[in-house]
């Protein structure tokens, strides 16, 4: 399963979120964005509860992440 978590970041530290979000395993890309949101990190993962562990336990705690919004990708 594949998805898009869309990050904001309060601050200023966006390469520093990146950074971090680049150690997690099962991110297999985290890109710096202009427009609403700054960061978007790109997850494979085997099924839904490991999205939301993922996203709850290791994204939303790293420092001046202070939004996320998570898409599941489907096959079109």
């Amino acid at each position: 399963m594949k998805a898009f978590i869309l990050i904001t970041v309060h601050g200023g530290e966006i390469r520093e979120v990146v950074r971090n979000l680049k150690k997690i395993e099962h991110i297999t890309e985290a890109t710096m964005t202009f427009g609403l949101y700054d960061v978007i990190a790109v997850l494979e993962v085997d099924d839904i509860n490991h999205l939301g562990r993922i996203v709850s336990r290791s994204i939303r705690p790293i420092p001046d992440v202070a939004e996320t919004l998570t898409c599941v990708a489907t096959e079109a």
